[in-house]
């Protein structure tokens, strides 16, 4: 290639070579090691950068193995005839299944798997009875709606998922709030009316995978006292709470995640707690979501 215009100096003397003599397919191995918000951000400097950021082999470098599982979740029409930098971005925005109550999606900068799992999944002990629970809409969920816990004894919820994680290793949590919330003038403001009972004994919290991995914790959701002393109030926040990780080692055959939480002592009512989804996602993403940069 010749040298471009953008090389030549007010006098008319030809300078080195730019960055418009680099080839296209070099251009192209560079972005095999860059993320995907690094390419779509040097694609604005010329036209072979241009080209470069939109080459397949780039970007199917940047979706997982599997991706063609996720796709199948979809209509074909949506996704025919795209180009893999068209397909990253469509499974970059989360892609609904099972009737709308499960949600998986690639993580912007790395491309790699996460899922969120609705309430309206998860079998809830009382669910039916209006006494015990309630579904309240908002849009503090990605699903639109949380199942809002009155008053119970028996508290159980319990939920599975069967699907073709890519390789990796998982964290599974729930997203959890304590206190009723709605907005009142504009404002965000949270009722605690029916918040007891949390602070007695800890929520059991378990994990299994059809490969035979198990994980456990164990927390108490209010504790208030101590919350006061070190400055790191739950009430009126929605928490995610760790269940523990689990590793996959290929997306074939797929694989179960089986997931409850449990606080089944009958010797206290306890209540005031909404129950939004449970996460599973990458676990070293998570630290980046729990350090607000997660996309």
């Amino acid at each position: 290639m010749g040298a471009s215009l953008s090389n030549l100096t007010d006098n008319g003397v030809t300078m080195g070579p730019g960055l418009g003599d680099i080839p296209e397919s070099c251009v192209a191995c560079v972005f095999m090691y860059l993320t995907p918000p690094e390419i779509c951000n040097l694609a604005r400097l010329n036209r072979a950068f241009r080209g470069a950021a939109s080459s397949d082999p780039v970007w199917e470098n940047k979706l997982p193995s599997n991706y063609q599982d996720l796709l199948g979740l979809m209509p074909p029409e949506r996704y025919q005839n795209s180009s893999k930098k068209d397909i990253f971005a469509l499974l970059s925005r989360p892609v609904p299944f099972d009737d709308g109550n499960k949600e998986v999606w690639l993580d912007r900068v790395t491309g790699r798997v996460c899922m969120s799992i609705s309430a309206k999944a998860m079998a809830i002990t009382g669910i039916e009875d209006r006494r015990y629970w309630n579904w309240i809409p908002t849009e503090e969920s990605r699903f639109q709606v949380v199942a809002y816990l009155q008053q119970i004894w028996w508290f159980e919820v319990d939920g599975v998922v069967k699907f073709p994680f890519p390789p990796d290793i998982y964290t599974l949590s729930f997203r959890l709030h304590l206190g009723r919330f709605a907005k009142r003038l504009g404002r965000r403001v949270s009722n605690y009316e029916h918040t007891h009972g949390w602070d007695i004994k800890p929520v059991k919290l378990e994990l299994s995978t059809s490969d035979g991995q198990h994980a456990s914790s164990e927390c108490c959701l209010d504790e208030t006292e101590q919350d006061d002393i070190n400055g790191n109030h739950k009430r009126g926040c929605w928490i995610d709470y760790k269940v523990g990780e689990f590793v996959v080692s290929d997306s074939e055959p797929a694989t179960e995640v089986r997931f409850s939480m449990k606080q089944i002592d009958c010797t206290h009512s306890k209540g005031g707690l909404c129950v939004d989804s449970v996460f599973i996602i990458p676990s070293n993403l998570r630290e980046r979501k729990i350090k607000g940069v997660w996309k």
